[in-house]
């Protein structure tokens, strides 16, 4: 089993080039699968879309952001489509990740997808996409730290707690408060 580091490495090589216009060591378009990606006449206008990763723990965030119109947010099946979006997203970074590692990226899905539309204007909104994955990789290695975290903070909230107790009930006082007891 990889390490987090080597796992992590691993991600960072396959986000390394999805950029739009990315060519693979044959110079084709590499395809993800989003909607950038298909055959625009040259009178229509170019798709805004991406998306992006986000690293925390043992879980990665996917998100997927895209200009669409009212029209495409109310039809039947805008949810379907845009998850749709991000499952094409999460098939393309595990290939790039055997590809680039050897080893298969596991991921599992982590509640529901949040979908946020954001008006523009009459006609155009923006939706920004996220969907939650356990890295099954990381094993037992990544609990263990979040153990000695939890263990460490603990520590760390029982030392100051202590402290405010042992003021509090008149033990030690600080040597350098010269005030009279009838100041205080």
């Amino acid at each position: 089993m990889a390490s987090v580091l080597e796992i992590v490495r691993g991600i960072s090589q396959a986000m390394s080039n999805t950029h739009d216009g990315a060519l693979d060591e044959n110079g084709d378009p590499i395809k993800i699968g989003l909607r950038r990606e298909e055959e625009i006449p040259i009178t229509d206008k170019r798709v805004v879309d991406g998306f992006s990763i986000r690293m925390f723990g043992d879980k990665i965030c996917i998100y997927y952001n895209s200009e669409v119109t009212m029209k495409e947010v109310h039809a039947n099946g805008f949810e379907n489509d845009i998850n749709g979006y991000i499952d094409a997203v999460t098939s393309h970074l595990k290939k790039q990740f055997k590809t680039a590692t050897g080893e298969a990226l596991n991921l599992t899905k982590d509640g529901d997808s949040d979908i946020d539309v954001q008006h523009m204007s009459r006609v155009r909104s923006w939706v920004i996409a996220k969907q939650d994955y356990k890295v099954g990789n990381y094993g037992k290695e990544v609990d263990t730290l979040y153990q000695e975290s939890e263990e460490k903070l603990d520590k760390a909230i029982k030392d100051i707690l202590s402290i405010g107790k042992e003021v509090g009930d008149g033990a030690k006082k600080n040597q350098s408060d010269s005030r009279k007891k009838s100041d205080q």
